[in-house]
């Protein structure tokens, strides 16, 4: 048994039983906390970590990251969805090699980690053949981060004869190979999911195919849903009918969802996960946030396309924050003609959203998502004292409010420490740098001097 103790910092437990400390201790046991409280005894060999003038937290929990497009940053920060669909799915994916993706994920991943995320929920859609599948899981696990790996299917434009990609479902052969291979255990740090088309996307028969799919390999299910037209308009409601809507099921974005499929969504159990920066850029109308927190249905937040901005859960967790309080508080306002008092939305909640419901949404909450006794050590520490954060009189606040990635100290993930002192313990981290750079370059020429939609970049 190794045993570490975190010492001294301000905790926020996000566990509603343990509250927050002015000053407490973390007793770690091999990947496992142990306690949490003032003036723990260090065992005996025990590592002690120092942690005055520290917030120690739980990791963030990125619900929705397509970690592919590492490589790619920047490339879609002006693009709408028109621009996305057509240049990224119908263009710029064609041209990664098994390579790229192991590159784009392993590099995607220590960079969640050096940001705090100690989970994050890989929605992987650029999988054309079986070889970029287990790159894209071999540059998850060797990068240490805890990870749903959500297996998707690429969504070219249709050659000759071929039917669309609409009406194509989850390769079953491949989901077999992952769930009763590499991927079998639900307790391994790299655990599966289905990232499938959906009612908006794919055909009614192809969304039930992929559930039964799902319900099969006891797989969460995640899907897109971004705009009122449906290719499937009444795929929530067969789906419900088949009883297959249940804790497994996820939806992101769901702006557009009508009220009856919400409600059948949260009412069978259903977890959503909300993007709202790209639902902002690309006009998916208001973020879903509002109306569950109405309905009691439970949020969970991402950063979504590493292409068009930073993959940074500080700031995901802080917009959201702030978009929703803004539309809730126009809502209310239209109705009593006055500005709410008091705000109805809470720092609190917003930080329960990107910690404890990514855990829920994802399967993970007996695992992560606080700082509670019996769950894994999954801790991120930040310094109060750096400059943006002297003062704050309320770790929580500045967790949400000030903080940025900059501030991250420590990130312990399954007891492992694997950033310390504010830098990441990974060697050759240049050399593998280098190698996506020129592997981004690289796929952005092919695709500009091949790709029929280079001109939506």
């Amino acid at each position: 048994m190794a045993f570490t103790l975190i010492k001294g910092g301000q905790v926020v437990t996000m566990d509603a039983d343990l509250g927050d400390f002015a000053r407490a201790d973390v007793l770690i046991e091999d990947d496992m906390i142990r306690a949490v409280g003032a003036d723990l005894a260090a065992p005996d060999g025990a590592t002690v970590i120092d942690a005055a003038d520290r917030i120690v937290m739980p990791g963030f929990v990125n619900a929705h990251i397509h970690t592919w497009q590492t490589g790619l940053r920047g490339l879609g920060s002006d693009w709408t969805g028109t621009n996305y669909f057509r240049a990224m799915h119908a263009g710029l994916a064609g041209f990664f090699t098994p390579e790229d993706i192991y590159l784009a994920n392993l590099m995607g991943a220590l960079n969640q980690l050096n940001a705090g995320v100690t989970t994050l929920v890989d929605w992987h859609h650029n999988n054309p053949t079986p070889a970029h599948t287990d790159a894209a899981v071999d540059g998850l696990q060797e990068a240490g981060i805890r990870a749903v790996f959500l297996h998707g299917s690429p969504k070219p434009d249709p050659k000759p004869g071929q039917k669309p990609y609409t009406e194509i479902p989850m390769p079953r052969s491949e989901v077999e190979r992952l769930r009763k291979g590499r991927l079998a255990s639900d307790d391994a740090l790299v655990t599966m999911g289905l990232a499938i088309l959906g009612p908006q996307i794919g055909t009614e028969a192809v969304l039930l195919e992929d559930l039964r799919l799902g319900r099969e390999f006891d797989l969460v299910t995640s899907m897109h849903h971004s705009m009122a037209a449906m290719n499937a308009p009444q795929g929530y409601a067969r789906a419900e009918a088949e009883g297959l809507i249940d804790r497994r099921f996820n939806v992101v974005h769901g702006n557009e969802l009508t009220d009856d499929d919400l409600a059948r969504l949260v009412d069978n159990g259903a977890s959503f996960a909300v993007t709202s920066e790209v639902e902002m850029q690309m006009c998916y109308t208001d973020p879903l946030s509002g109306r569950l927190m109405k309905r009691g249905g439970p949020i969970a937040l991402g950063s979504d396309i590493e292409s068009a901005f930073a993959a940074d859960m500080f700031a995901v967790t802080r917009l959201s924050l702030q978009a929703e309080r803004h539309l809730t508080s126009l809502r209310m306002k239209a109705v009593t003609g006055e500005r709410p008092h008091p705000i109805p939305v809470t720092v609190k909640q917003a930080l329960g959203w990107a910690t404890t419901g990514g855990a829920r949404a994802f399967r993970l909450d007996d695992r992560v998502g606080s700082l509670s006794p019996g769950k894994k050590a999954d801790i991120v520490l930040l310094r109060a004292d750096d400059m943006n954060m002297i003062g704050v009189q309320d770790p929580a606040n500045a967790i949400v409010c000030y903080a940025n990635p900059g501030n991250v100290d420590t990130v312990m993930v399954n007891g492992r420490v694997i950033k310390q002192d504010g830098r990441l313990r990974v060697d050759g981290l240049h050399d593998l740098a280098a190698r996506l750079v020129a592997s981004g370059r690289r796929i952005v020429a092919e695709f500009k001097a091949n790709a029929p939609t280079a001109d939506f970049a």
